[in-house]
């Protein structure tokens, strides 16, 4: 399976040196590491030499060897930790020495739109790699913090001073939320699930692009996806699109460490992380500031 990312579909692990990644993954409730089922009439299996495949012990059956150098959950935890804690720093950082009053508003939202888009590159070259580049990955995280840092304290100047906050508590409850369906297995990510929610994100960035280009050229909100009653409509849609992300986040790391991926690659499922949160945070956030701006 490919990408669960909102901007990226190339996103996934390698397959290298005997290690089975993400770019080959398992449907959800795929019966054995070993088995492909994708794989069409009796088209050869990509996965019978893997050495890190789990074997069956019964019956004297030989013992599978030792799994090292492999990625584990407690290696994602910690590099996904380590880029989150970037990103909050960074907009930590922004926040303080990037003011938005009326003398500073010009030139931090100039910065801040050229850290997203330094943030975009560098994450579009790490999309194209095939292997994880940590210094990319946490460079992304630093750029992409600075825009949130100034975004974010433009929100509590001009709306709230509650609207972050609660846009960083929602965004955890999701977090939260989505993990313990995907663990109770309420959401089962299939091949039809996946190319489900990979649709219907082109379709609304298409849409969200198309009002960008009306506002630019046309002023005001271009088409009003983003205010009012529409502006409320997709806010929620954007947030689920990131909740769906999530679940396929989830599989892509499951998939990684039953087939054994390399532990650098847990950057990989970090970066993946990282950015769909970001994506849910800023829906959470636009859409917190649209009902705040209607009370």
């Amino acid at each position: 399976m490919r990408s669960s990312n909102p901007v990226f579909s190339r996103r996934g692990f390698s397959r290298d040196n005997g290690h089975a990644g993400f770019n080959a993954s398992p449907q959800a409730g795929a019966p054995a590491a070993g088995a492909n089922p994708y794989a069409q009439g009796t088209a050869p299996n990509p996965y019978a030499t893997n050495p890190y495949a789990q074997q069956d012990t019964r019956y004297g059956a030989p013992q599978a060897p030792p799994r090292s150098g492999v990625m584990t959950i407690d290696d994602v935890v910690t590099r996904t930790a380590l880029t989150l804690g970037t990103v909050v720093l960074g907009a930590a950082a922004a926040w303080a020495l990037l003011p938005v009053d009326e003398a500073n508003l010009g030139k931090s939202y100039g910065i801040a739109i050229g850290a997203a888009i330094i943030a975009f590159v560098l994450s579009l070259v790490q999309s194209f790699k095939r292997k994880p580049v940590p210094a990319l990955i946490i460079s992304y995280a630093a750029f992409e913090g600075v825009f949130l840092g100034v975004i974010s304290s433009a929100v509590s100047t001009y709306i709230g001073p509650g609207v972050v906050m609660q846009a960083v508590m929602g965004t955890m409850c999701v977090f939260a939320g989505v993990l313990l369906a995907y663990k109770m297995r309420w959401i089962r990510v299939t091949r039809r699930f996946y190319g489900f929610v990979m649709a219907a994100a082109m379709g609304f960035m298409l849409l969200m692009m198309v009002n960008l280009l009306f506002a630019v050229f046309g002023g005001g909100d271009g088409l009003g996806f983003r205010s009012g009653g529409l502006g409320i409509l997709f806010g929620v849609i954007g947030i689920i699109l990131g909740a769906c992300f999530l679940a396929l986040d989830f599989k892509q790391v499951e998939d990684g460490i039953a087939y054994g991926a390399p532990r650098e690659e847990s950057w990989l499922a970090a970066f993946g992380l990282t950015m769909t949160l970001v994506w849910i945070y800023l829906e959470m956030l636009r859409l917190l500031s649209i009902l705040s701006g209607d009370d």
